[in-house]
């Protein structure tokens, strides 16, 4: 199969924003486990973020955030911005990390399909359809192992707010797609506005930045702001914007086996066999969708 230059740059970001991912998780997990908590992360993840997009967003004059309008310029925040990490941290503190690691993009892909086929934007082969099931499946069976000293109800809650934050960055991306918004535009408009209300999350938010050396810190703003908070924003919007939002998700599911494998190396934890059989599952279903035939698009307004 031929591919053209956009498409081999945005399989290029892909592979980039896997691995900022896998990162960004292990370094979360390994901070709110110590000091830090899941709004202190949200916090320097977007101060980080600002710090980056700020002087650009400043050298364009702001006209092309201006141009895409403050209704959805605020509909993008609100599902990509700050609600997105503090509730998938919060998460954190019910559910095992393994979990977030799964159903996140589990829910992405899921809700990617879904709201593509609603909205008719794009439209999907059958054996796409049959390979997203089968990476949904793998999920799946991911999470399934019992969950053992940890109460139950607290895990389906954790899950749930796993499964909404995927629901949320679904919803943004169908909308950037649909919308035409240019990636730095999104990444931008969201970072920016996001910004705006740290002032009040720090003031009335626990937190634990007190307690947290200045080389914590300085390397979670790295992480969590300059790569997961801007680079990986921009890049899932590069590949939205070349590859549509289905064929983007798939990047998604490749998250999780990259976490299990960098979480191994730096946390110590190794994945079970059932984690394993999961893992090739994914991967079956990765290749399935990936080549599959190409539909028509269906018009966009």
């Amino acid at each position: 199969m031929a591919w053209d230059r956009n498409t081999r740059l945005a399989i290029i970001a892909g592979l980039g924003m896997i691995g900022i991912y896998a990162v960004q998780f292990v370094a979360a997990r390994f901070s709110l486990r110590d000091h830090l908590t899941s709004t202190d992360l949200a916090t320097l993840r977007f101060v980080g973020a600002g710090m980056i997009l700020l002087p650009i967003a400043c050298r364009s004059g702001m006209a092309a955030m201006q141009a895409l309008g403050c209704k959805r310029a605020l509909a993008l925040a609100a599902l990509a911005g700050l609600p997105y990490p503090i509730i998938i941290n919060w998460g954190l503190t019910y559910a095992p990390a393994a979990h977030g690691a799964a159903l996140c993009p589990a829910s992405i892909v899921f809700f990617s399909f879904l709201l593509s086929q609603i909205a008719a934007t794009e439209k999907a082969s059958r054996q796409r359809t049959i390979g997203v099931v089968v990476i949904i499946a793998g999920l799946m069976l991911f999470i399934s192992p019992a969950h053992a000293g940890i109460g139950v109800t607290d895990v389906f809650f954790g899950d749930l707010l796993f499964i909404g934050s995927g629901a949320m960055f679904a919803s943004y991306a169908v909308l950037v797609r649909r919308w035409r918004v240019d990636p730095v535009t999104a990444t931008a408009s969201v970072v920016l506005l996001s910004c705006l209300p740290l002032p009040l999350v720090y003031l009335l938010a626990p937190t634990g930045l007190h307690a947290a050396s200045a080389t914590e810190i300085a390397i979670q703003i790295v992480i969590q702001g300059f790569l997961a908070g801007a680079a990986a924003m921009f890049l899932y919007t590069f590949i939205v914007r070349q590859l549509g939002s289905q064929t983007a998700s798939l990047f998604m599911p490749c998250v999780p086996i990259v976490t299990v494998i960098v979480g191994a190396a730096v946390l110590g934890e190794t994945p079970t066999r059932v984690q394993l059989t999961a893992i090739a599952i994914m991967a079956a279903g990765m290749a399935l969708s990936a080549l599959a035939k190409p539909m028509a698009k269906a018009a966009l307004p």
